[in-house]
């Protein structure tokens, strides 16, 4: 798979991270702990650790082909809003997103995870993807289904979310696929 380094949308600008992006990281979103209230990660305590983050795990992820990161910033101004990811395993592939508190309610998580969404379905070797919800996160589940996902079914004990415990959650699960050629 080789996503384009960059999408565009009439609000957003898609595009992979560099290690000076970290202060805006860290100041947008990764302190909040409302933003992390359902995310399988913690707060970062400061942006040495979101420098890490995206070093060991957004170019890395690129350079091994395994995980393909996303800032999303505003078009206009290049303000950071948050991040999206793509993660393929054979024919699927999994989105997770987070975004900026102050972003929130406009769309913009939608308008992100329909490009991406809509770009990987439309891989050959793409036949499903998918994402999951915390049962109690509604935002994010409505995200998924105007993104053009459909829900499925709960996972139960899914996901540790460190803000939440130590015990997994249960958890939506949404998924796109791609329809004909011998799929039952």
């Amino acid at each position: 798979m080789k996503p384009p380094a960059e999408f565009r949308t009439p609000r957003l600008r898609l595009r992979r991270p560099v290690a000076d992006d970290a202060p805006a990281i860290f100041e947008s979103y990764a302190r909040d702990p409302e933003v992390t209230r359902f995310v399988s990660w913690s707060v970062h305590p400061n942006g040495g650790v979101t420098r890490k983050f995206i070093e060991d795990y957004c170019l890395a992820g690129w350079a091994r082909g395994e995980v393909f990161s996303w800032l999303i910033t505003l078009a206009e101004g290049d303000h950071v809003a948050g991040m999206i990811d793509l993660r393929p395993v054979a024919a699927r592939a999994e989105v997770g997103y987070v975004l900026a508190r102050s972003c929130w309610g406009r769309g913009l998580a939608t308008e992100a995870a329909r490009v991406v969404v809509d770009w990987a379905i439309a891989q050959p070797d793409v036949h499903r993807v998918w994402a999951v919800a915390d049962l109690e996160n509604v935002a994010s589940q409505r995200v998924l289904e105007k993104a053009g996902m459909v829900r499925e079914g709960v996972l139960r004990r899914w996901m540790l979310v460190p803000s939440q415990g130590k015990v997994p959650r249960d958890v939506w699960c949404f998924a796109r696929v791609k329809e004909g050629n011998g799929g039952r």
